[in-house]
This record gives C-alpha cells, sequence and structure tokens, in this order.
C-alpha cells in the first residue's frame, strides 16, 4: 500500500485521514478513525511548502487480464472494376466503366486516315480507268505542217452526228436529220506564257469553196486539221472531240450548269424557251442554248453561246465537290468514254490542263470569235485576223489588241 503523504502544516491527522479512501485505506463514505491529535511544526520563514506529490494508484482493472490483441489485418487490395466478357461486336473484353477501343482517340484518328486514304486512291484510280476505256483517234494530218511552236495549241471539234442517238433521243434533243455528221462547233484553245486564248471558228466560214464544218469526218479528222493549220499557221498539237449527246451527259453528270442568256431565246427547231439572265440548266436545256440560232447575229452569237457552256462544264469539272462526291466523280468519269474522243499521243495531264484553261479563259483570259468582214460568218477579215493568228502561232497574246478579238467577229461587239 502507499503510503499517505503528510498532513497539512497546523493540520491534524485526523483531517488527512478524510482522504485515505483516496489512498485505499478505508472505503469510500465511511468516517475517519480517531487518533491523537499531532501538531506539525510550522514551516520554516520566506520557504514555501514543498510540492507534495500523490502516489499513483492502479486502476481497479489493472489486474484483470487482457485478452491479446489480433493482429493487424492486412491492407485491402486497391479496387478492379470487373471485367466483362466483350462487347456484342465481338471485341476483346474491356472493364465495366473504363474507355472501349472506339472511344480511344487513337482509333478514330487512324479510321479517318484509312477513309482518307481509300478516297485518294479512288480518285486516282477512277480517271486511270476511265482513261484506258477511252477511244484515240489519228489527227496529225501527213504532209507539211507549220514547225513545232511555243505553248500548246488544242481544237476542239464538237459534232452533229446522230448515228449513235436512238430514236427517242433525237426527237429529245430535236436534232432532225438522223444522217447529218458535221463539226457543229470549232474551238481552238491557246496556253502560253501569256494569256490563254479561246479562239471560235464560225461553221460557215468558206474554204475552197466549201464551208470548214463539212472538212471534218467523224472516223478522219485530219482534212479539218490540215485546213486549220493551212488558213491560221498555228500548229494543232491536243485534239478533242465531242458529240451532242456528250454535251448533255457531261452536263448531267456533274449537276447542271449555270447559262446567262443577253436575250429570251424561243427556238422550237432547237427544243428552246429561255428567259434572259443567268439560269441553271439541265443537259437538255444546254445542248439547246449551245445549238440555236434564233439571235441576232445567228451562227455569230452561237459560237459565244458554244464558248459559254463550254467554259461552265469545265468550271464544274474541276469544282471541289465534283472531286469529293464519289458519286458525281463516278459520273463524271463514266460519261467520258461514252461521248468524248481524244487525239493519238494526248494524255490525261494534257486533258487536265485543258479543262483547267477552259473553264478559267472566260475571266483570266481572252475569249474571241475569227474575225469576219461586214458582219458575214463565212469570210475572214483579213486585216484583223492575220494579226491575230501571227500572235498565237509565236505565242505573244500579250499583244492582241480589242480590235482583233471581240465577241462575235464583228469590230466593236
Amino acid at each position: 500500500m502507499a503510503e499517505r503523504p503528510p498532513g497539512p502544516p497546523g493540520g491534524s491527522d485526523g483531517d488527512n485521514r478524510d482522504f485515505d479512501w483516496m489512498y485505499g485505506d478505508r472505503p469510500a463514505g465511511s468516517p475517519p478513525p480517531t487518533q491523537p491529535t499531532q501538531r506539525q511544526p510550522p514551516p520554516p520563514p520566506n520557504r514555501p511548502e514543498p510540492t507534495r506529490m500523490l502516489p499513483t494508484q492502479p486502476r481497479p482493472d489493472a489486474a484483470r487480464p487482457q485478452p491479446p490483441r489480433p493482429a493487424p489485418a492486412a491492407a485491402a487490395p486497391p479496387y478492379q472494376p470487373p471485367i466483362s466478357t466483350g462487347s456484342t461486336t465481338g471485341g476483346p473484353p474491356t472493364r465495366s466503366g473504363g474507355r472501349g477501343r472506339w472511344s480511344r482517340p487513337r482509333t478514330w484518328v487512324t479510321l479517318v486516315l484509312v477513309l482518307i486514304l481509300l478516297w485518294v486512291v479512288y480518285t486516282v484510280a477512277v480517271p486511270i480507268f476511265t482513261w484506258s476505256t477511252v477511244d484515240k483517234i489519228a489527227f496529225e494530218p501527213d504532209g507539211d505542217r507549220p514547225d513545232d511552236q511555243p505553248g500548246t495549241t488544242y481544237l476542239l471539234v464538237g459534232n452533229d452526228s446522230r448515228k449513235d442517238l436512238s430514236e427517242e433521243e433525237r426527237k429529245k434533243f430535236n436534232t432532225g436529220n438522223p444522217s447529218s455528221s458535221l463539226a457543229d462547233t470549232i474551238l481552238m484553245l491557246h496556253t502560253g506564257s501569256g494569256p490563254d486564248v479561246l479562239l471560235s471558228f464560225p461553221r460557215d466560214w468558206i474554204i475552197d469553196g466549201r464551208k470548214i464544218n463539212g472538212l471534218w469526218d467523224k472516223d478522219d479528222p485530219t482534212a479539218l486539221v490540215a485546213a486549220l493549220e493551212e488558213q491560221t499557221g498555228v500548229r494543232i498539237d491536243e485534239y478533242v472531240e465531242v458529240g451532242l449527246d456528250g454535251v448533255a451527259g457531261v452536263v448531267d453528270a456533274v449537276g447542271g450548269i449555270e447559262i446567262c442568256p443577253k436575250e429570251s431565246i424561243e427556238d422550237p427547231k432547237a427544243g428552246l424557251n429561255v428567259e434572259k439572265g443567268c439560269q441553271e440548266a439541265d443537259g437538255e436545256v444546254a445542248l439547246a442554248y449551245a445549238r440555236t440560232r434564233a439571235t441576232t447575229l445567228g451562227d455569230l452569237d452561237r459560237v459565244g453561246r458554244q464558248r459559254e457552256v463550254v467554259a461552265a462544264i469545265g468550271k464544274k469539272v474541276l469544282s471541289p465537290w465534283s472531286v469529293v462526291n464519289p458519286v458525281r466523280w463516278w459520273r463524271l468519269n463514266r460519261a467520258v468514254p461514252d461521248f468524248f474522243k481524244f487525239g493519238e499521243g494526248t494524255g490525261p495531264i494534257d486533258i487536265g490542263r485543258w479543262a483547267l484553261a477552259m473553264s478559267s479563259v472566260g475571266s483570266d483570259g481572252l475569249t474571241c470569235t475569227m474575225p469576219v468582214t461586214d458582219g458575214s460568218a463565212n469570210t475572214l477579215d483579213e486585216e484583223r485576223g492575220r494579226p491575230l493568228f501571227d500572235a498565237i502561232a509565236e505565242d505573244r497574246t500579250d499583244d492582241i489588241t480589242k480590235k482583233q478579238c471581240t465577241k462575235t467577229g464583228v469590230p466593236g461587239s
């Protein structure tokens, strides 16, 4: 048992016994035992009373046996979401709540790259296949020809042959005589160091007593090429031929073109009825618009409309939408073998350059009709015509004057 601390100075021992229960000598609440009073000596002067420390007592339950402490539990592993058995698309198993294959950015980037690659292959392969099926025709005449000249000169001939048209198509396009086979459109395009020049020749131009359109033969265009080279001094480098139905087919393949008649035209023979002003035209209307002569200057007006239609087709063919749209790209390329022929030695790159020049010549180049005398469509105006031809042959198109290059071939037009 711990010893009790001495009683307070001046106090009785009995007073200290009031606190015996704190030290385990008697139960709490029982009266302290009686003992003789014993006085404590007073503390020395100027000396503080010493600090008394109470002895520690064990808690009542300290003597009880303590059960053994359980060993600390092992740390729980981190949470792992359950693994699914796979998606309905047959993909590999993925963790529930995690990102699947199609939610990863890398998957979508790969898919886009693959689609772009397929589109590029398709865009290149379709014209290559088309070119392998296009008819090639010998157009270079024998005998003396102009020497090689700077720049490139293309000859475009639009024939009005009805041979390959069905009776229904001849009725639809109002083509008339099924045995007719003439050069309805004759266009010369020159590209070089200066502005591009698109020059139209009236089909009624008389050469050696014959109209120029009668010199063309659908199976042998060499006579027409030879006559043009002899009369103009310009060497023909490339040859393009398109049929009547080809104009309508290509216009429909590119989704129509815009035409801008300067006057209202009603021509039952051509099957045309259009109002003045710019408007959309399908293949049937575009063909009739290019063929009609029911205007003030007749054939001289017509060559201008033919240039307009050809340029509009070229612009639509080379539009980004025609290339990006796979359906239109396929229809356009499949229309080419049915309607076009190209000269031997003319390659797809040459045709691409020709189409590009045709689409831009109206805004960046010169569009002319062969100079004629007194509004006549069958006689060359030598004074204005010869300098024009020489400038093309020598690739000096910057020197061509407005007097030499007019829309209808008539001065001031």
